[in-house]
């Protein structure tokens, strides 16, 4: 049985009084509304994470990071390690977000070093990969984001595989309130555990895999009832706690 899991990216948003109101907005209607077993996780920005671990103590809901340095420590300014993250009380970090990639050029090679380093220290990984307009129009989409996977995950033991959830975005979805349909998103999910069982047999079967694209309340029901959508990255719906809620009470 694969876990069911909405997790939650306020990217670059929000001041701390904002971010403590919709955490505790969050967790007090999780805690009232969802009587399922979806696992529910708050990705603030970096300096709320302290803050906000305060304000999930005791519930239901768990704390993430939107990144990770690849490196342990050392003078590296402005980046922040995993060791950092785990101290502030974060069970998972998002790795490879497609804003990661187009304005940081982050490229394969180093997801790999930051899925290494996350899983090291504890953190769950929730691996992104995901494909432009450009590459799908070209009919390269599958392609593409296979060689994401591959490149950055399959030197993975199958121990540690089966600690990583994937997150599956397709960029002209994000952000521009285009959804892929559920055909499109059910049959690159398909697509993904196929690959996946490619290297890691049956272990793939418990993989889950997120849906990250304009993900919605008026959406999420169809979009969570593919056969291989196990849940979803969710951006902007993320800061609104009823829409949040309601996306994840789509199970």
């Amino acid at each position: 049985m694969r876990k069911k899991i909405v997790a939650g990216n306020w990217k670059m948003n929000l001041t701390l009084e904002a971010g403590r109101i919709l955490t505790s907005e969050i967790v007090n209607m999780v805690a009232d509304e969802v009587k399922s077993d979806v696992e529910v996780i708050i990705n603030p920005p970096f300096p709320h994470l302290h803050p906000t671990a305060s304000l999930l103590e005791g519930s239901k809901v768990k704390l993430g990071a939107q990144n990770c340095s690849e490196h342990e420590s050392g003078a590296y300014t402005g980046e922040v390690s995993v060791a950092m993250l785990q101290s502030f009380g974060s069970d998972y970090v998002i790795i490879g977000h497609s804003e990661r990639r187009e304005y940081f050029s982050e490229d394969n090679a180093q997801l790999a070093k930051k899925v290494d380093g996350a899983l090291k220290a504890g953190l769950t990984p929730i691996f992104c990969c995901g494909e432009t307009l450009e590459t799908r129009e070209s009919g390269a989409h599958f392609e593409f984001v296979c060689n994401q996977l591959t490149e950055s995950l399959f030197h993975l033991s199958e121990a540690d595989f089966k600690k990583i959830v994937v997150a599956y975005e397709p960029i002209w979805a994000i952000g521009t309130g285009v959804t892929a349909s559920t055909e499109q998103a059910q049959e690159m999910h398909e697509k993904i555990r196929t690959h996946l069982k490619s290297k890691y047999g049956s272990a793939a079967d418990s993989c889950s895999l997120l849906y990250g694209g304009s993900c919605k309340p008026t959406n999420a029901k169809e979009l969570f009832a593919c056969a291989d959508v196990d849940g979803g990255l969710i951006g902007g719906a993320s800061l609104k706690s009823r829409d949040f809620v309601d996306i994840v009470k789509s199970f």
